[in-house]
């Protein structure tokens, strides 16, 4: 089983596919996400997002606040800006 993620900001798609764990800062604290996850909606705060995709590869990304939503083994990040 594996998470559909969306990383994006409003000026492109950063990142797309599937993933076996997202990591990401919230105002609640550090969040691990693994499929079958809870639902959930977080407010980012500055900080990495780690995606760790099905092919073992892990991906790191630096966001300037957003937010994450999590339903059905989908987790979408909307940021405003990404390094």
């Amino acid at each position: 089983m594996a998470l559909n993620v969306e990383l994006v900001s409003p000026t492109q798609q950063v990142w797309s596919g599937q993933a076996v764990m997202v990591s990401a800062r919230t105002t609640d604290g550090d969040l691990g996400i693994l499929p079958g996850h809870t639902p959930l909606f977080g407010v980012l705060v500055d900080g990495a997002v780690s995606i760790k995709g099905v092919d073992g590869t892990t991906k790191e990304f630096n966001v300037q606040g957003g937010f994450l939503s999590v339903s059905n083994n989908r987790v979408s990040i909307l940021t405003e800006s990404v390094n």
